[in-house]
């Protein structure tokens, strides 16, 4: 690792690298606002995985983006050329989130004077200039501690999708199309490809059905990705009326827009909870085997769990998934029903 000054860094281009998930990309959105707000006059350009590129178009703060296409790239003389030409772009800062194999190689091309990640292990300090501890916490606030050596810190700067006209038309069709025009409704996503971070199909179904007690009106929009419909379609069958599963499956940035306009999101802990702070709508999530960094910090985005002394055990397998089965939809009504009510104060004040 150099020892450079960079006080007085005014860097004319800069590159950020996060590859992935869906939900990282977005939850490294604050840190792009924050270092466009510190170096207003510079490009920033964004190396991502090619599915997540979405969720980083029509951002104003970002000029470029670099999609890394995996099957493209199959070839290593081919993904070399790739690296070395984003390396090489002039890059005067480069903020490295991952440090993932990709990511250095563009570090081992690139002359960029100062580059920067978190401590890294000692086989990887020559790759960077500056480094900084990651400071534990809501991840969109650990992420942005990487930029301590800027003098830039995390103020509260939720995620952020920059949704468009035509986009927000759509989920008014959308709306129109399920008869959810002037209805209260809420998204749900009751998916996740770890089967101790999923509440099970029954629990989401009995928990719509007690929402519809209270409010009889109220809707449920099932969510689903990619060989995930037969579960969406589980869910809405045991939730019964008021439940429905688009039969076409919504891309990322629709699923946002529609979002938008819904009272609530509910979910697990998967993408989905991210993209429903960057449209501020209010959110309940079902953590299982994740402790509560991923869940932002305010009264209108809850992170609900069932306190076990394993908790929170990160673990992939469970042979009870206690903290799942026996976490109840009565356990969490009257916070549901809460969010509810703020979410439909909001969409009040958002149509007058």
């Amino acid at each position: 690792m150099h020892n450079i000054d960079i006080s007085k860094l005014n860097p004319r281009r800069i590159l950020v690298c996060q590859l992935r998930q869906i939900g990282d990309v977005l939850l490294a959105t604050p840190s792009i606002r924050l270092l466009g707000e510190r170096f207003p006059e510079a490009e920033i350009h964004v190396l991502t995985e090619k599915k997540c590129v979405p969720v980083l178009e029509n951002n104003p703060r970002i000029r470029r983006i670099w999609p890394i296409d995996r099957k493209a790239l199959a070839n290593p003389f081919r993904a070399l050329a790739f690296y070395a030409s984003v390396g090489r772009h002039g890059f005067d800062l480069i903020v490295d989130f991952q440090q993932l194999p990709r990511c250095k190689w563009v570090m081992f091309f690139s002359n960029a004077p100062v580059r920067l990640s978190f401590t890294p292990k000692w086989y990887n300090r020559t790759l960077y200039t500056q480094t900084s501890p990651m400071v534990y916490g809501y991840a969109a606030k650990c992420k942005a501690s990487v930029l301590a050596p800027l003098g830039i810190e995390w103020n509260g700067e939720r995620p952020e999708i920059w949704l468009t006209g035509e986009e927000r038309q759509f989920a008014e069709m959308f709306m129109d199309a399920h008869g959810l025009t002037g209805q209260s409704f809420i998204t749900v996503d009751p998916s996740h490809r770890r089967e101790t971070r999923r509440w099970p199909a029954r629990h989401f179904a009995g928990l719509i059905r007690l929402l519809r007690e209270s409010h009889p009106e109220l809707r449920a929009v099932i969510l689903y990705g990619p060989g995930e419909h037969e579960l969406a379609d589980e869910v809405a069958s045991l939730a019964g009326d008021g439940a429905l599963v688009p039969e076409n499956m919504l891309s990322l940035r629709e699923m946002a827009a529609v979002q938008e306009r819904a009272v609530l999101h509910l979910g697990n802990c998967s993408a989905p909870r991210h993209f429903a702070v960057a449209v501020d709508t209010p959110s309940l999530t079902i953590q299982g085997a994740t402790g509560t960094g991923w869940g932002f910090p305010s009264e209108e985005h809850i992170s609900a769990t069932k306190r076990l002394p394993c908790y929170p055990c990160n673990k992939n397998t469970c042979k009870t998934m206690e903290c799942l089965e026996n976490f109840l939809p009565d356990d969490i009504l009257d916070e549901a029903l809460r969010l509810i009510a703020i979410g439909n104060e909001k969409r009040k004040t958002a149509t007058t």
